[in-house]
């Protein structure tokens, strides 16, 4: 059975569980984007310290059918699984190259209330996909914000858009809330230029 828990600060097992979890779910964006998206380990562990960010945390305790078992990657040993696991901050200074100014002009109601939160990552093991925990984290999450009247906002990367996730988010936050309002409110391309080889 998978349960679902908010931490402020993973220590271990369940730290070196965490990095495996988002080491393998984030691998492709290495090379498939051109700014950097994967924390190093180090960087990693700071944000997994950092009590200004909320860990959303699915939790399976072997009792289920669809459990990873002692998959090494997510197993802490005694029979739990970190099977997905998402940050989540009303404190935007704990994310690094967010603009704080950006928020604060955008949506200055909100912001001067602390109601201006932020996904910083999701990541689900690839076992546990389409099983819920994406949607209810996400409902665990937009609670906070409807709670408080606030906004949430997250950066998405080519690859990521392609695959649909910010419609993803969408579907479910109207299923939820129907009134909600979803819109891209930046993007940023990036280009390379080089020589063409001499034949």
């Amino acid at each position: 059975m998978v349960r679902f828990a908010i931490e402020h600060v993973l220590a271990e097992p369940q730290l070196s569980q965490a990095w495996r979890l988002y080491a393998d779910a984030f691998a492709q964006l290495r090379t498939a984007a051109m700014q950097r998206h994967v924390m190093s380990r180090p960087e990693f562990d700071a944000v997994m310290a950092d009590r200004r960010v909320e860990k959303h945390l699915a939790i399976d305790n072997g009792a289920s059918g669809n459990s990873a078992g002692g998959n090494s990657a997510t197993d802490n040993g005694a029979g739990e699984t970190i099977t997905g696991l998402a940050t989540f901050t009303n404190v935007l200074e704990a994310m690094p190259l967010v603009s704080p100014e950006f928020f604060a002009h955008r949506w200055p109601d909100q912001y001067a209330r602390h109601q201006v939160w932020y996904l910083g990552f999701f990541a689900i093991h690839e076992e546990y996909r389409s099983t819920g925990i994406f949607e209810t984290v996400i409902a665990q999450m937009w609670a906070h914000v409807q709670a408080g009247g606030g906004v949430a906002a997250l950066d998405v990367c080519g690859v990521n858009a392609q695959l649909g996730l910010p419609q993803a988010i969408t579907r479910t936050l109207r299923e939820l809330s129907p009134e909600v309002l979803a819109g891209q409110v930046d993007t940023q391309t990036y280009w390379a230029f080089e020589l063409r080889p001499r034949s």
